[in-house]
């Protein structure tokens, strides 16, 4: 491990490390912003498709269009400044690693970036067809439904984020292990409280229907167990590293 640093200069370190997160994000919103009606009418598909045939969302207020398009390019911008974020999160904590540890920054950003990824596609394409399905499935001769995009693309983002912070959970109990909070054998031990937390934290984060919160709770449970294997792969290294 590095030698520890004064406080200022870890607040200072940080400082910079956020303003490089942000100039990413920036820079990945200006390149969204031209192709955000695109990004929208992708985002929102699942929704439109479950409205069936010529189903349209609304927009109620005159600025509703125009700041909908702005976020949907802000979601994009953040999801292409990904690979920054992760690497500018890695090179923040790496001093406190061990060597055998850092070695693996490029693995880590890249496996960050693809599982984040991967969530948000499991997510667009598996679930949220049937989630507006079951809420479109509320229709009747006397209620039609008339959804507006500001609300569509509000539940669409909570649900891609979601999935998409819910499968970095290998990278989460890898640096838990890591960090020596806890060792991989009490993980397993664990398993129980994980799987407790996992379902809480996918009722807490999608709608109240029981098919997201089990597709998004069970794979949360496989790739945790999927975490533990890899913190049990670094354990020899980190307690050579430490002797």
């Amino acid at each position: 491990m590095d030698d520890a640093l004064p406080l200022t200069e870890h607040l200072a370190e940080l400082r910079g490390r956020l303003f490089k997160i942000l100039l990413a994000w920036a820079l990945g919103f200006a390149g969204a912003w031209n192709f955000s009606e695109q990004i929208f009418s992708f985002l929102l598909e699942p929704a439109t498709q479950a409205l069936g045939e010529g189903g349209k969302l609304q927009a109620i207020a005159p600025t509703e269009i125009f700041f909908t398009y702005l976020k949907s390019a802000l979601l994009a911008g953040f999801v292409f400044a990904l690979p920054v974020i992760f690497w500018q999160i890695w090179a923040f904590i790496a001093p406190g690693l061990y060597p055998s540890e850092k070695k693996v920054a490029l693995p880590f950003v890249v496996c960050s970036t693809l599982l984040f990824a991967g969530g948000g596609a499991f997510g667009y394409f598996a679930v949220f067809p049937l989630v507006y399905e079951f809420f479109a499935g509320f229709s009747s001769d006397f209620v039609e439904s008339a959804w507006t995009m500001k609300e569509v693309f509000s539940l669409t983002t909570r649900l891609l984020l979601a999935f998409g912070t819910g499968f970095e959970m290998p990278v989460v109990v890898f640096f838990v292990s890591a960090a020596g909070i806890v060792d991989p054998s009490q993980l397993i031990g664990g398993l129980k409280y994980a799987v407790l937390v996992s379902f809480v934290f996918a009722a807490v984060l999608t709608p109240p229907d029981i098919v997201s919160q089990v597709l998004l709770a069970v794979p949360l449970i496989v790739l945790y167990l999927l975490g533990v294997g890899v913190a049990y792969l670094f354990a020899p290294r980190r307690n050579k590293d430490a002797d």
